[in-house]
């Protein structure tokens, strides 16, 4: 089934804000590759409330939780009252039904499409459970398809956990969308996709495939070294991604990298600490 979300007004530029590759964890207090995932998401939040508040929503492109469903509860926590709609897809360490369960209502979408302006936001599930590498079923291909048709004079954004596209990165190739060909024959069929994201490589990416923009956002926490034939941390901080879609089809963007003194004297929620 299609959701439709919130039919935002028309207006000449619409700001979102790409967030990535949380991987939070059951205990707050647990690191990751030697990072406290739920600190550093909070970073990110708090610096992009101080900065670029004046987005109209805020996209996730999965892997919200490290293979640990109870951690849902403290995204919705981070989340929930923030003012903005949060559209949410699954990533592969996500349980796409521990996801939905969890965030099955406002100001949360995790399927469908949305409506924002002269745009339409399209989220993709490429989760395979037990894989690292995705796929977009038969199923999510046809509502792609619908999604696309019904679309009228709106620009299209699509979001996606799994690259599409190479990344140059042996091994992160072979964990990429594995029906890319089929997912870009659907794509390929329209007009109005401007612009194509995901998340899951941990890194930044800007290019075009036949006109369309073509974008990945590092993760809110440790980053995967670019161009690595073998798996690599690299050691660039938390970032997230500005995204101004204006009312000619046009994408601006910019990522936004958190600095050493903002890493500092975080205070997290008590509810998402309990």
């Amino acid at each position: 089934m299609t959701r439709t979300g919130n039919i935002l007004p028309m207006k000449s530029a619409l700001r979102l804000l790409q967030i990535s590759d949380p991987h939070l964890l059951a205990d707050t207090s647990a690191t990751l590759r030697g990072v406290n995932t739920l600190g550093t998401l909070q970073r990110v939040l708090s610096h992009a409330r101080a900065y670029h508040w004046d987005c109209e929503a805020l996209l996730v492109t999965g892997d919200l939780v490290h293979d640990q469903p109870a951690a849902y509860r403290h995204f919705r926590t981070l989340f929930a009252g923030l003012g903005k709609p949060v559209y949410c897809i699954p990533g592969n360490h996500d349980d796409p039904v521990a996801l939905r369960t969890a965030l099955a209502s406002a100001p949360f979408q995790c399927d469908g499409h949305a409506d924002l302006g002269d745009w339409r936001v399209v989220l993709l599930d490429s989760c395979v459970p037990g894989q690292a590498s995705g796929a977009i079923s038969d199923a999510g291909l046809a509502a792609l398809e619908r999604s696309l048709a019904t679309a009228g004079s709106r620009h299209v954004l699509l979001a996606v956990h799994h690259h599409p596209v190479t990344m140059d990165s042996r091994w992160l190739d072979q964990v990429g969308l594995t029906n890319a060909d089929e997912f870009f024959r659907v794509v390929d069929r329209f007009n109005n996709v401007r612009s194509i994201l995901w998340g899951h490589v941990h890194q930044p990416f800007d290019g075009r495939r036949k006109g369309v923009r073509l974008l990945a956002v590092p993760s809110t926490c440790a980053q995967f070294l670019p161009r690595s034939d073998e798996f690599a941390v690299d050691p660039r901080p938390p970032a997230y991604r500005q995204l101004t879609l204006r009312a000619d089809g046009t994408v601006e963007t910019n990522l936004i990298w958190l600095e050493a003194n903002e890493n500092e004297d975080v205070t997290i929620p008590a509810a998402a600490r309990g």
